[in-house]
Protein backbone atom coordinates (compact mmCIF):
# COMPACT_ATOMS: atom_id res chain seq x y z
CA UNK A 1 0.00 0.00 0.00
CA UNK A 2 1.11 3.55 -0.95
CA UNK A 3 0.86 6.82 1.10
CA UNK A 4 0.92 9.97 -1.27
CA UNK A 5 1.36 13.06 0.92
CA UNK A 6 0.17 16.52 -0.32
CA UNK A 7 2.68 19.51 0.69
CA UNK A 8 2.41 22.93 -0.08
CA UNK A 9 6.26 24.49 0.21
CA UNK A 10 9.93 23.39 0.04
CA UNK A 11 9.98 22.73 4.06
CA UNK A 12 7.11 20.51 4.22
CA UNK A 13 8.12 18.41 1.18
CA UNK A 14 11.15 17.67 2.69
CA UNK A 15 9.51 16.76 5.80
CA UNK A 16 7.22 14.28 4.10
CA UNK A 17 10.47 12.78 2.34
CA UNK A 18 11.89 12.30 5.65
CA UNK A 19 9.05 10.92 7.35
CA UNK A 20 8.47 8.31 4.20
CA UNK A 21 6.25 9.55 2.02
CA UNK A 22 5.96 7.37 -1.05
CA UNK A 23 4.91 10.19 -3.39
CA UNK A 24 4.64 13.38 -3.59
CA UNK A 25 1.49 15.72 -4.61
CA UNK A 26 3.70 19.08 -4.80
CA UNK A 27 1.24 22.22 -4.35
CA UNK A 28 1.46 25.81 -3.39
CA UNK A 29 -1.54 27.60 -1.05
CA UNK A 30 -2.86 24.43 0.10
CA UNK A 31 -5.29 26.09 2.01
CA UNK A 32 -6.78 26.97 -0.92
CA UNK A 33 -6.77 23.56 -2.25
CA UNK A 34 -3.69 23.50 -3.96
CA UNK A 35 -2.41 25.84 -6.87
CA UNK A 36 0.47 25.46 -9.43
CA UNK A 37 3.82 26.05 -7.34
CA UNK A 38 6.49 28.68 -8.51
CA UNK A 39 9.49 27.33 -11.06
CA UNK A 40 11.78 28.30 -8.04
CA UNK A 41 9.93 25.34 -5.73
CA UNK A 42 9.12 23.20 -8.75
CA UNK A 43 13.05 23.20 -9.79
CA UNK A 44 14.25 22.61 -5.78
CA UNK A 45 11.88 19.97 -5.19
CA UNK A 46 13.29 18.20 -8.27
CA UNK A 47 16.53 18.58 -8.01
CA UNK A 48 16.79 17.74 -3.61
CA UNK A 49 14.27 15.14 -3.86
CA UNK A 50 14.24 11.02 -5.60
CA UNK A 51 11.02 9.56 -4.75
CA UNK A 52 7.80 10.10 -7.26
CA UNK A 53 6.53 13.98 -7.19
CA UNK A 54 3.07 15.16 -9.19
CA UNK A 55 3.55 18.59 -9.43
CA UNK A 56 -0.78 19.86 -9.40
CA UNK A 57 -1.87 21.98 -12.61
CA UNK A 58 -4.30 24.23 -11.26
CA UNK A 59 -3.88 27.93 -12.21
CA UNK A 60 -6.24 29.47 -9.63
CA UNK A 61 -8.45 28.34 -6.65
CA UNK A 62 -12.20 28.03 -6.79
CA UNK A 63 -14.05 25.88 -9.70
CA UNK A 64 -12.29 23.95 -12.21
CA UNK A 65 -14.56 25.66 -15.09
CA UNK A 66 -11.08 27.17 -16.88
CA UNK A 67 -11.21 29.80 -19.64
CA UNK A 68 -9.33 29.83 -22.64
CA UNK A 69 -6.08 31.41 -21.15
CA UNK A 70 -6.33 29.87 -18.08
CA UNK A 71 -6.03 26.35 -20.09
CA UNK A 72 -2.99 27.74 -22.53
CA UNK A 73 -1.12 28.45 -18.59
CA UNK A 74 -1.77 24.90 -17.60
CA UNK A 75 -0.47 23.26 -21.32
CA UNK A 76 2.72 25.32 -20.43
CA UNK A 77 2.97 24.60 -16.96
CA UNK A 78 2.65 20.56 -17.96
CA UNK A 79 5.46 21.72 -20.16
CA UNK A 80 7.35 22.58 -18.11
CA UNK A 81 7.02 19.63 -15.03
CA UNK A 82 8.05 17.37 -18.37
CA UNK A 83 11.21 19.43 -19.04
CA UNK A 84 12.16 19.04 -15.06
CA UNK A 85 11.82 15.43 -15.32
CA UNK A 86 8.80 14.98 -12.72
CA UNK A 87 7.13 11.55 -12.85
CA UNK A 88 3.42 12.64 -13.54
CA UNK A 89 1.14 15.62 -12.87
CA UNK A 90 -2.21 16.28 -11.35
CA UNK A 91 -5.03 17.99 -12.68
CA UNK A 92 -8.54 18.01 -13.12
CA UNK A 93 -11.09 20.35 -15.62
CA UNK A 94 -14.77 19.97 -15.69
CA UNK A 95 -17.73 21.55 -17.85
CA UNK A 96 -20.21 23.65 -16.63
CA UNK A 97 -22.75 21.33 -16.52
CA UNK A 98 -20.72 19.23 -14.34
CA UNK A 99 -19.23 16.73 -16.78
CA UNK A 100 -15.48 16.17 -17.53
CA UNK A 101 -14.26 18.73 -20.23
CA UNK A 102 -12.99 15.25 -22.26
CA UNK A 103 -11.44 17.47 -24.74
CA UNK A 104 -9.43 19.60 -22.90
CA UNK A 105 -8.57 16.78 -20.49
CA UNK A 106 -7.43 14.69 -23.56
CA UNK A 107 -5.29 17.59 -24.47
CA UNK A 108 -3.59 18.26 -21.52
CA UNK A 109 -2.52 13.84 -21.27
CA UNK A 110 -1.26 14.68 -24.37
CA UNK A 111 0.81 17.39 -23.60
CA UNK A 112 1.58 15.52 -20.31
CA UNK A 113 3.08 12.22 -22.31
CA UNK A 114 5.10 10.79 -20.99
CA UNK A 115 3.89 11.67 -17.49
CA UNK A 116 1.47 9.58 -15.62
CA UNK A 117 -1.31 11.98 -14.72
CA UNK A 118 -3.82 11.87 -11.83
CA UNK A 119 -6.99 13.65 -11.84
CA UNK A 120 -7.76 15.25 -8.71
CA UNK A 121 -10.94 16.19 -6.65
CA UNK A 122 -12.62 18.00 -9.42
CA UNK A 123 -14.21 14.41 -9.73
CA UNK A 124 -15.56 15.28 -6.56
CA UNK A 125 -18.11 17.82 -7.87
CA UNK A 126 -18.67 15.89 -11.65
CA UNK A 127 -22.55 15.51 -11.92
CA UNK A 128 -22.30 11.33 -12.70
CA UNK A 129 -19.13 9.83 -10.89
CA UNK A 130 -19.86 6.55 -12.70
CA UNK A 131 -20.06 7.84 -16.11
CA UNK A 132 -16.93 10.76 -15.26
CA UNK A 133 -14.95 7.13 -14.38
CA UNK A 134 -15.67 5.45 -17.51
CA UNK A 135 -14.40 8.44 -19.43
CA UNK A 136 -11.08 8.90 -17.22
CA UNK A 137 -10.41 5.67 -17.66
CA UNK A 138 -10.97 5.49 -21.66
CA UNK A 139 -8.80 9.01 -21.60
CA UNK A 140 -5.89 7.11 -19.86
CA UNK A 141 -5.89 8.77 -16.74
CA UNK A 142 -3.53 6.99 -14.17
CA UNK A 143 -5.88 7.66 -11.32
CA UNK A 144 -8.48 9.22 -9.29
CA UNK A 145 -8.13 11.14 -6.27
CA UNK A 146 -11.54 11.36 -4.36
CA UNK A 147 -13.03 11.59 -1.20
CA UNK A 148 -16.33 9.98 -2.66
CA UNK A 149 -18.24 13.25 -3.60
CA UNK A 150 -18.05 13.92 0.37
CA UNK A 151 -16.00 16.91 2.09
CA UNK A 152 -13.99 13.88 3.60
CA UNK A 153 -12.88 10.18 2.54
CA UNK A 154 -14.38 8.52 5.53
CA UNK A 155 -17.76 10.34 4.87
CA UNK A 156 -17.91 9.67 1.19
CA UNK A 157 -16.41 5.38 1.77
CA UNK A 158 -19.92 3.62 0.24
CA UNK A 159 -19.01 5.81 -3.00
CA UNK A 160 -15.52 5.02 -2.85
CA UNK A 161 -15.92 1.36 -2.78
CA UNK A 162 -18.11 1.04 -5.31
CA UNK A 163 -16.22 3.07 -7.56
CA UNK A 164 -12.85 0.91 -6.59
CA UNK A 165 -15.49 -2.23 -7.33
CA UNK A 166 -16.57 -0.58 -11.14
CA UNK A 167 -12.88 0.05 -11.57
CA UNK A 168 -11.34 -3.54 -11.57
CA UNK A 169 -8.26 -2.22 -11.15
CA UNK A 170 -8.46 -0.43 -14.68
CA UNK A 171 -7.40 3.01 -12.53
CA UNK A 172 -6.10 3.50 -9.27
CA UNK A 173 -9.01 5.01 -6.63
CA UNK A 174 -7.07 7.17 -4.46
CA UNK A 175 -9.13 8.04 -0.54
CA UNK A 176 -7.78 11.77 -0.03
CA UNK A 177 -9.46 14.21 2.44
CA UNK A 178 -9.72 13.52 6.11
CA UNK A 179 -7.20 10.47 5.59
CA UNK A 180 -5.22 10.43 9.22
CA UNK A 181 -3.99 8.04 11.24
CA UNK A 182 -7.23 6.98 13.27
CA UNK A 183 -9.00 6.59 9.70
CA UNK A 184 -7.00 4.71 7.27
CA UNK A 185 -7.72 1.35 8.75
CA UNK A 186 -10.93 1.71 8.47
CA UNK A 187 -10.89 3.51 5.59
CA UNK A 188 -9.03 0.76 3.56
CA UNK A 189 -10.83 -1.98 5.06
CA UNK A 190 -13.98 -0.51 3.86
CA UNK A 191 -13.14 0.19 0.13
CA UNK A 192 -10.67 -1.69 -0.58
CA UNK A 193 -8.02 0.73 -1.85
CA UNK A 194 -4.18 0.26 -1.84
CA UNK A 195 -3.20 4.22 -2.32
CA UNK A 196 -4.16 6.98 0.11
CA UNK A 197 -3.32 10.69 0.05
CA UNK A 198 -2.94 12.90 2.80
CA UNK A 199 -2.06 16.08 3.49
CA UNK A 200 -1.59 16.35 7.24
CA UNK A 201 -1.17 19.73 7.73
CA UNK A 202 0.22 21.31 10.74
CA UNK A 203 1.48 24.30 12.20
CA UNK A 204 4.71 25.34 13.83
CA UNK A 205 5.50 28.70 15.64
CA UNK A 206 7.57 31.26 13.52
CA UNK A 207 11.08 31.73 14.39
CA UNK A 208 10.65 35.13 14.35
CA UNK A 209 11.91 37.03 17.64
CA UNK A 210 10.28 40.84 17.38
CA UNK A 211 6.27 40.11 17.02
CA UNK A 212 4.49 43.01 16.48
CA UNK A 213 2.09 43.13 19.00
CA UNK A 214 -0.62 44.14 16.17
CA UNK A 215 -0.12 40.67 14.35
CA UNK A 216 0.82 38.86 17.62
CA UNK A 217 -2.77 36.54 17.07
CA UNK A 218 -1.97 36.54 13.47
CA UNK A 219 -1.73 32.67 11.89
CA UNK A 220 -0.40 34.21 8.30
CA UNK A 221 2.29 36.64 9.80
CA UNK A 222 4.03 33.74 13.21
CA UNK A 223 2.83 30.26 12.41
CA UNK A 224 4.56 28.33 9.13
CA UNK A 225 3.49 25.63 7.21
CA UNK A 226 4.18 21.92 8.54
CA UNK A 227 4.26 18.38 8.77
CA UNK A 228 4.61 15.84 11.59
CA UNK A 229 6.89 13.15 10.81
CA UNK A 230 5.76 10.80 13.03
CA UNK A 231 2.42 11.12 11.83
CA UNK A 232 3.50 9.64 8.15
CA UNK A 233 5.18 7.09 9.81
CA UNK A 234 2.16 6.22 12.04
CA UNK A 235 -0.05 6.20 8.57
CA UNK A 236 2.03 3.77 7.57
CA UNK A 237 2.38 1.69 10.32
CA UNK A 238 -1.19 1.37 9.96
CA UNK A 239 -1.30 0.00 6.47
CA UNK A 240 1.23 -2.33 7.51
CA UNK A 241 -1.22 -3.95 10.13
CA UNK A 242 -3.73 -4.90 7.43
CA UNK A 243 -1.66 -6.10 4.82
Amino acid sequence: MLIEIATTDFETTQLAVKGGADRIELCAGLSEGGITPSVGMLKLCRQKFDLPIYPIIRPRSGDFLYSREEFEIMKHDILLCRSLGFEGVVLGLLNADGSIDQDRVQQLIDCAYPLEVTFHRAFDRCADPFEALEQLIQLGCERILTSGQQPTAPEGAFLIASLQAKAENRIIIMPGSGVRVDSIIELATQTGCVEFHSSLRALKKSAMQFIHPSFSNSKESYANPSIVIEAILALKENLRSIQ
